[in-house]
């Protein structure tokens, strides 16, 4: 299966959390069904990304990196890479990249969709962003990539102002689906 399938797949198959939600899967699809290249930053209109909530092994803080780009506190995230045969491989290759934890362990997802405007083809260009979460094991030290500014540990509940509401959500889901109870 390509990557391009198992995106589909992977979006036909998830149930989404919220209408606007929904309203993105359905327009990923779209995408998917409209470009070939839909998963690769080649796409000048917008392609697939994929982003992870890093938590601590107790679901109490979540690893943010301060983008270079976006100049705010982020889960880590990225394009797909040939290599890739999957959006969960994708998830958990970018965020043990740039986490430089090893052994994370990637919880059953997506848990949200996100779509933003980015730099990669000025004026206007997408992430479609399928968001995953990834438990870190316990005693985890994060590694600062050439991909971040800074990297650091917060509860989940104190996230900086510095940051969006996607991350803020993204992080909560991590921590429900780590903990189901909470």
């Amino acid at each position: 299966m390509s990557l391009h399938q198992d995106a589909h797949a992977v979006l036909t198959g998830w149930t989404a959390p919220t209408a606007d939600e929904e309203l993105l899967r359905k327009e990923f699809l779209e995408h998917l069904d409209t470009y070939e290249d839909a998963m690769w930053r080649a796409c000048a209109p917008g392609h697939l990304t994929a982003t992870t909530a890093v938590i601590s092994h107790d679901g109490a803080r979540v690893l943010l990196t301060l983008h270079p780009k976006a100049g705010m506190w982020l889960p880590m995230g990225g394009h797909c890479e040939v290599s890739d045969g999957s959006l969960a491989e994708v998830a958990l290759r970018e965020a043990t990249e740039e986490s430089g934890i090893a052994g994370l362990t990637l919880l059953p997802g997506p848990l949200a969709l996100d779509r933003h405007q980015v730099w990669c083809h000025p004026p206007h260009s997408w992430h479609l962003d399928v968001e995953y979460g990834a438990v870190a094991p316990p005693g985890a030290e994060a590694v600062i990539s050439d991909e971040s500014l800074d990297l650091r540990w917060f509860p989940i509940e104190e996230i900086p102002e510095l940051s969006d509401e996607a991350t803020r959500r993204l992080a909560a889901r991590a921590r429900a689906a780590r903990n189901p109870h909470i």
